[in-house]
């Protein structure tokens, strides 16, 4: 649990903000962010990449609030996008441009267009097919595009299989056993400019080591290439450092893990780039919700709270542990049970068979580490209208999204 959050006389704070005083202002379920803990993280990667060229990419799928957006962009961050509705989300933040990359297995032929005519900073491509197709489209828009081959080195990131990224099994990049003789075919292409490597191997490693492991295989490649006159210049890793969920974890040591990496690049004269997002914002965030009930079958015991896999699908979808902690503290003790949602699904859980605090009707939990890929994969399912979020800063808080209306629900049909 980041220090943006704590106890204070027994009651939960972000920040200087009591959580209780948002709930009842802003109204359950809702996310809530800490300003200060997504600018510490994103920071930790600009310090510890001092001293050698670089630029730190936000993952914008991780969570795409424009709150949240512009907070990065007016500290100076770059931007990882993987969609057309991605790069509108940054430049409606005031994201500049010439700072986005451009990643994702499936690129439309109308969102490489609309991502060349803003002139963004380069594309990691996937396959042939797709350098193929970004090059005639630069040709026909006079554009010259820097591209990237995403580069799959076949390590194991040893994470789970649906956020692995990085084996020859993967749909992702290209297999580093092959992707030589595509540099080559590509290099003669008009309208583009051959001139990076990349690759992510997969989401929440706490051990960075399969990371520099892949550092190590794409510097070899790199040589390998300028040694065939590819002029390779820029090295993009990607993100993937993970986050603790669980509390007592240790945090991955990102700092050693950057140290390492300029290390191994020391003298190559290459322009970094990594591309975080969950390890930037997850900390950063918690999902509040309302205590509607408690239920007992048999052994089991249910709270039952008005948050649901519709605001976080990651407990059902990755069996994510996140952690349950109550807005204010008791006597009462701990209880096992399921921290359950009002959806019509077996599914529909926060929590299964955990002890928890022995919370009542009208109480108020938090789900914690909910900054990453918690809003930003919230559904409609059941008609239930999505949450507010809300942005902490310091002693003051403000809603970066509204919570939707029934109206909102039938908008376009």
């Amino acid at each position: 649990m980041t220090n943006s959050f704590e106890y204070r006389g027994g009651a939960f704070f972000c920040e200087d903000v009591e959580l209780r005083t948002i709930a009842d202002q802003a109204g359950t379920p809702c996310y809530v962010y800490s300003s200060s803990a997504i600018l510490s993280r994103y920071r930790e990667y600009v310090n510890g990449l001092e001293g050698v060229p670089h630029r730190v990419c936000y993952a914008v799928k991780a969570n795409g609030n424009l709150g949240i957006l512009r907070l990065l962009a007016e500290a100076g961050a770059g931007f990882d996008i993987v969609s057309g509705g991605e790069l509108y989300r940054v430049l409606q933040a005031g994201g500049d441009p010439a700072r986005i990359v451009f990643s994702g297995v499936g690129k439309t032929r109308e969102e490489i267009e609309y991502a060349l005519a803003q002139g963004i900073h380069s594309f990691n491509c996937e396959s042939e097919a797709e350098i193929s197709l970004i090059s005639s489209l630069a040709v026909r828009l006079g554009k010259t595009a820097s591209v990237a081959v995403r580069v799959n080195p076949d390590v194991d990131a040893s994470t789970h299989p649906y956020i692995s990224t990085g084996l020859k099994e993967h749909k992702f990049g290209i297999d580093i056993a092959e992707v030589e003789g595509v540099y080559a075919r590509a290099a003669g292409l008009p309208g583009i400019s051959l001139d990076g490597v990349s690759c992510h191997i997969g989401s929440q490693l706490l051990d960075p080591a399969p990371l520099v492991e892949a550092a190590q295989k794409l510097l070899g490649l790199v040589a390998r290439l300028r040694a065939k006159g590819i002029r390779i210049t820029q090295l993009d890793l990607g993100g993937g450092i993970g986050v603790p969920y669980r509390c007592g974890d240790p945090r991955p040591d990102v700092g050693a893990f950057l140290q390492a990496v300029k290390k191994l690049v020391a003298g190559s004269e290459l322009f970094l780039m990594f591309e975080p997002g969950r390890s930037i914002v997850a900390e950063a965030g918690a999902l509040i919700a309302r205590v509607l009930y408690r239920k007992r079958s048999g052994d089991k015991e249910f709270i039952i709270v008005d948050a649901s896999m519709t605001e976080l699908i990651r407990p059902a979808l990755y069996e994510a542990h996140h952690e349950i902690l109550p807005l204010r503290q008791s006597s009462f003790g701990n209880v096992k049970a399921d921290v359950v949602g009002p959806v019509c699904e077996s599914g529909d859980f926060l929590a299964e068979d955990r002890e928890v605090a022995n919370v009542l009707p009208g109480d108020m939990i938090a789900a914690m580490t909910c900054g990453a890929y918690g809003f930003v994969m919230a559904s409609n399912y059941n008609s239930r209208p999505r949450p507010c979020e809300v942005l902490v800063e310091g002693a003051g808080w403000r809603i970066i999204r509204q919570r939707e209306s029934l109206q909102d629900l039938i908008r376009g049909e």
